[in-house]
């Protein structure tokens, strides 16, 4: 008897009586019973929680806070030292209409100098230097603050290069440099994010109004999704004071919290309704609800908390710190699933059908059409439906055998900030040389004789090689006499500037160094810089990316075990994941290292994919994809309990959860597709692969592969748990 002409009455033939006294089941009853006192003591705990971020200010990382290997040790150990690292900001003129005016801007120039040495905020001003073809004039400042206070300080620079400006309409006058940039780009990505979020509230709720049909049932997800991430926002607060804030954490926050928010509530509800429509009172649908869709949300919330917790295995703090707060965002929304929202139901349960969309309610109500059709022949051939699937899933991820990783640089930032075109300009008068390695190094107390021997040796053995290196800075020596900071710059010798600069930094680390600073006993000797740390950061992620996958994939394994005991259904899990994000990566190399999707997706290629959004985007769907695994799965398993054949029960669960997956596939296809398009490749990378893993997870995965595999493991889809009872029970 196939599924479309069985019906499983839930009333006359109950759940074992194992799966009625679970913890979330007896909290789900007293929280409807109780229900203005669960609801209360909720309020007040989200008010409390949110309040957090009201009197503590996040603690945002600094750069030493996010530096990885040696270069990390160096910026330190010169940090500790007191070793100055000052911030140049460039003021460039240049004409606006034909050639530039030597006297007008040597006269802007002059004034430039002036009312930038006058600032406080400014340590020094150097002379104005003259391009080469002289259509370009360069006045550089050097700031009195740091690197990571720069930021705060910089508007004064720009207010005075602003009133040159001014007084100078005929000619370009802008400011340029890491600080200038970074101010600019953070209070772009602000608004554009800020846009984002604000799209993504009604756009759920559009959604949900589809999903249910009724104003009630839709805005109760939403409350519960911006109640988790505004006391999720406060958790992080608290928590950036022992892992700093990268910039992202409040982004990834937003974005994950509503997804699983939203989800959990949705998964929960379409279960309380449809046990209403089969003429159950509230509290009995409340009950089943728990006793089903609620473990499936526990077991959902868990299984995404392991995932994120794989990225402390990177040994990266901005990754730790992305890791807690997804984290704790995601346990506010399981909590609040669990809790407040039975009590809810016991409220508005009567409301579950009202006020009615007229048109949206009707569609709402309907059994799908297309999902039992796609399942009918999965079912009855899943061999041919296994095989001709996973070959396509292969075919899509086949780009990224080719996949070329990079860090962030000026070619992905957006060409739009004023900024960003001033660099753009400044490097097209002014070339810039690749930056100077960085040697830092310090012994112990009495060897200060033997640390600046063994500096002028480093700087001779630079010398020595000029095809390698173009030579070195005077050194820098602490006030203790125990740390040495060296800059030694490459010899480009016709190769580009950025493999020049990397053959360097190798060439100090495993020859130049070691035979020199080296040769100091219980001294140490590190090599940093900018190309450095770029190189450390990929070296970091090369090492850290297959540690994180297999720790995901594992912890992946264990929790679907000892949700269903099945090592078929844990097995399976798992072998899907990695088909779907292969796939995944093999979509976003194809698009992003490509130029062919650049029109429609409104980018330009850079021929390479961000390092850190593979490791991202497999640790984040690997905890979201699982949100409705789990839930089909878990409804497989309660048909085969309730005594269907192992074909009706896969038919039966797949199509009875299909509207509810469909909605939640749709809500964070909506959420993440609103960071696709924004104009940072960075966020557009991660956007673009968070949508395209959901929706092969959400259709072919769902409908044709996990079915399919199911099938093919009939006989032993649930040992050992409850196959030995479905055996012993003659099925």
């Amino acid at each position: 008897m196939t599924q479309t002409s069985q019906t499983i009455e839930r009333t006359e033939v109950p759940l074992p009586p194992a799966r009625r006294d679970g913890l979330a089941t007896r909290i789900a009853v007293w929280s409807a019973t109780h229900r203005w006192t669960a609801i209360g003591v909720w309020a007040v705990l989200i008010v409390l929680l949110t309040g957090i971020s009201a009197v503590v200010t996040s603690q945002q990382a600094t750069s030493l806070d996010l530096g990885v290997g040696e270069s990390g040790r160096a910026a330190q150990v010169a940090a500790d030292a007191g070793h100055p690292d000052p911030v140049v900001e460039n003021a460039l003129i240049t004409a606006r209409l034909g050639g530039l005016d030597a006297a007008e801007a040597d006269a802007a120039a002059r004034e430039l100098v002036a009312a930038l040495g006058a600032l406080d905020e400014v340590a020094s001003v150097g002379q104005p230097v003259t391009s080469q073809d002289g259509s370009a004039v360069l006045v550089q400042a050097t700031m009195s603050a740091d690197e990571d206070a720069a930021a705060a300080q910089v508007s004064a620079l720009e207010a005075a290069v602003a009133a040159v400006q001014a007084d100078h309409p005929g000619l370009r006058v802008e400011e340029t440099g890491s600080a200038s940039v970074g101010v600019e780009l953070d209070d772009w990505l602000g608004t554009q994010l800020g846009k984002a979020t604000s799209l993504s509230v009604p756009l759920t709720l559009l959604i949900l109004l589809v999903v249910f049909g009724a104003i009630v049932m839709a805005t109760i997800p939403v409350v519960l999704g911006l109640s988790s991430v505004a006391a999720g926002l406060g958790l992080w607060a608290a928590a950036s004071q022992v892992l700093p804030d990268p910039g992202t954490v409040t982004d990834l926050l937003v974005l994950v919290g509503m997804a699983v928010g939203v989800d959990y509530s949705l998964f929960y509800l379409r279960r309380f309704r449809e046990e209403k429509r089969q003429g159950a009172g509230d509290t009995a649908a409340i009950r089943v609800a728990a006793q089903t869709a609620g473990h499936s949300v526990v077991v959902s919330g868990f299984a995404v908390v392991l995932s994120m917790a794989g990225l402390f295995l990177a040994g990266d703090s901005s990754l730790a710190a992305m890791a807690t707060g997804a984290i704790l965002v995601v346990l506010v929304a399981l909590v609040s699933s669990v809790t407040v929202l039975p009590a809810l139901l016991a409220v508005l349960g009567r409301w579950s059908e009202r006020p009615r969309v007229p048109l949206l309610w009707r569609l709402s109500g309907g059994r799908p059409r297309l999902v039992p059709a796609i399942l009918r022949g999965v079912l009855a051939r899943p061999v041919a439906a296994t095989v001709v699937s996973v070959v396509g899933l292969l075919a899509l991820a086949a780009p990224v055998l080719g996949i070329s990783l990079a860090a962030d640089d000026t070619q992905a930032l957006p060409q739009s900030l004023s900024t960003v075109q001033a660099y753009d300009r400044l490097v097209a008068q002014f070339p810039q040389g690749a930056p100077p390695a960085v040697v830092v190094a310090q012994v112990p107390a009495g060897e200060e004789a033997e640390l600046r021997t063994q500096v002028a040796a480093l700087g001779r053995a630079v010398d020595a090689e000029p095809t390698r290196f173009a030579g070195s800075a005077a050194p820098w020596f602490a006030p203790d006499g125990r740390t040495a900071v060296v800059q030694v710059s490459a010899a480009s010798q016709g190769q580009g500037t950025e493999q020049a600069a990397e053959d360097a930094v190798t060439a100090l680390r495993e020859t130049v160094v070691p035979q020199t600073l080296g040769t100091i006993e219980g001294a140490s000797a590190d090599v940093g810089g900018d190309t450095a740390s770029g190189m450390d950061y990929a070296a970091n992620l090369r090492r850290a990316t297959p540690i994180v996958a297999a720790g995901v994939l594992a912890l992946t394994f264990f929790v679907m075990l000892l949700a269903f005991r099945s090592l078929a259904v844990a097995g399976l899990t798992v072998l899907l994941n990695v088909l779907s994000m292969a796939a995944t990566f093999g979509i976003i190399t194809a698009v992003f290292q490509g130029t062919w999707a650049q029109g429609p997706l409104g980018f330009t290629s850079t021929g390479s994919v961000v390092s850190w959004v593979p490791m991202l985007v497999f640790v984040v769907l690997s905890g979201l994809s699982l949100d409705y695994h789990v839930f089909v799965v878990s409804r497989v398993r309660e048909n085969a309990r309730l005594g269907m054949s192992t074909r009706d029960a896969i038919a039966d669960g797949v199509s009875r959860t299909a509207g509810t997956i469909t909605g939640a596939a749709a809500v964070m296809v909506g959420v993440f597709s609103l960071f696709g398009v924004l104009g940072f490749i960075d966020l557009k990378q991660f956007g673009v692969g968070l949508v395209v893993g959901v929706l092969l997870d959400a259709t072919l995965i769902r409908l044709v592969v996990l079915p399919a595999t199911m099938m093919l493991a009939r006989r032993r889809l649930w040992w050992p748990g409850l196959g030995g009872q479905l055996r012993s029970a003659g099925r």
